[in-house]
């Protein structure tokens, strides 16, 4: 593939360069600004669609309310959008790299993904970003060179740039596995990196990571609290905050429990947070006036270091560094795990996806990687360890006396025989209202196992 592109209309705060396509395309008649049409053409791609059947955290189909990977990069988008606006960057632009962010994220979290990466050795492995890229620059149909082989959605040099989370090949990383390219990417790698430093992510990049981070972890408390994963006591309680706090400074940052025990205790002091999730419509509205409130307060502060750093203006490519404050990034819930006693026993469990090295997500309350005062946003992946999670764990089942199959394990997700405020049980797997509580109406009661049938016998 050749550089055979012209530019697009001049974006204010983007050289000419940075609207350049790989292959060279005529103007349509309607006035679209060029990053407007990567938007549109990422929104309308088969590859984002495929997002809604990809595990977040918890196996889609499972029950209406948790995210998937479509949602979430739905919600990263919103707040990337808005974020890069407020500091200057084409919200365009940012709002199409949100959405491509987990374009090639497998089907099976980690855990899948290292298993194409060895089953696909032999051919350059596979990494979830590398295969993000290749999506948007070969794979999606849409723009086809003369020489036949295919543009993929012939992104501008920018949009295409601030997809890059790890601007680097295979074994260019340090001690990272993480990398953007392929082999058989080079050509086009090269060309969408002309020009940009080597190991550093441009601005638009930063902003989309962090919007990821934020989104992410923010929905993954939301979510864990609606299912009873998380209640509002253990996250209260001081000796669940302690190991919480010794679990995070170990594996996540380099901060003292202490001082992250100071700092979760500060950020769980504000009004903001609600009482005991009862399910009625008073506590739904606290919770999400809850994310709400967190995401606000994580976007507002990256807002305002950037700018006491870079000062007024417009902030994009490589002309700044988003700007994380210390203490807020450690408040920051950016999905940190705790140990299995942040969970509340007989509550409702929802399976959830697995991660590197078999382990099983668990949920935590905020708690987020250290970054030195005011410090950069840095491309650099982290060398810790993968976290440790609990296994996923279900509500055991109540057989009817008549049958002989004994119930199963109590790791098995099975059966909910939780009264229900209706006269009395409705049909075998079918929830209603006689046999789902108030929390979790509209969500299945019945998650067969591996092996066994799709309903209770």
């Amino acid at each position: 593939m050749t550089n055979r592109a012209g530019t697009e209309g001049g974006v204010p705060g983007y050289a000419p360069e940075d609207t350049a396509r790989m292959a060279g395309e005529s103007r349509k008649n309607r006035a679209r600004g060029p990053f407007e049409r990567d938007r549109a053409r990422v929104l309308h791609s088969s590859a984002l669609r495929r997002l809604a059947a990809k595990t977040q955290v918890v196996q889609p189909g499972v029950s209406d309310f948790p995210r998937t990977r479509l949602t979430h990069s739905l919600e990263c988008a919103q707040i990337g959008r808005e974020l890069g606006q407020a500091l200057g960057c084409d919200p365009d632009l940012v709002e199409a790299a949100c959405l491509s962010h987990d374009l090639g994220h497998p089907p099976f979290g980690h855990n899948g993904e290292r298993a194409l990466d060895e089953a696909a050795a032999e051919c350059g492995g596979f990494e979830g970003n590398a295969q993000s890229l290749r999506l948007l620059v070969r794979l999606e149909g849409k723009v086809i060179a003369p020489d036949g082989r295919s543009n993929g959605l012939n992104l501008t040099r920018a949009t295409l740039d601030a997809t890059v989370k790890y601007p680097w090949r295979r074994g260019e990383g340090g001690d990272t596995r993480k990398f953007n390219c392929y082999p058989d990417d080079t050509e086009v790698f090269t060309w969408l990196r002309e020009g940009a430093p080597s190991g550093r992510t441009c601005f638009e990049a930063q902003v989309m990571d962090w919007s990821d981070d934020v989104a992410y972890s923010v929905h993954d408390v939301e979510d864990a609290l609606h299912a009873g994963l998380v209640s509002m006591a253990a996250l209260r309680s001081p000796v669940e905050r302690a190991e919480v706090c010794r679990t995070a400074a170990d594996r996540y940052c380099d901060a003292d429990p202490a001082e992250l025990d100071q700092v979760l205790t500060d950020l769980l002091a504000e009004p903001m947070w609600p009482g005991e999730l009862t399910g009625d419509l008073a506590s739904l509205a606290a919770l999400k006036n809850l994310t709400s409130e967190l995401i606000g307060r994580f976007c507002l502060a990256a807002e305002r270091a950037t700018r006491e750093a870079h000062g007024p203006g417009r902030l994009t490519r490589y002309h700044a560094d988003l700007v994380l404050p210390r203490r807020r990034c450690w408040s920051a819930p950016c999905s940190r795990r705790s140990p299995r006693t942040s969970s509340c026993p007989g509550r409702r469990r929802w399976p959830t996806r697995p991660r590197s090295g078999g382990r099983s997500r668990s949920w935590s309350p905020p708690c987020a990687p250290a970054r030195p005062e005011h410090s950069t946003r840095s491309s650099a992946p982290s060398t810790r360890p993968p976290p440790t999670r609990p296994p996923r764990c279900g509500r055991s089942s109540t057989r009817s006396p008549r049958s002989p199959t004994p119930p199963p394990p109590p790791c098995t997700p099975g059966w909910s025989a939780e009264p229900g405020p209706g006269p009395g049980p409705g049909p075998p797997g079918e929830p209603g209202p006689a046999r789902v509580p108030a929390r979790f109406r509209g969500t299945p009661r019945f998650v067969p196992a591996p092996g066994r049938s799709a309903r209770p016998s």
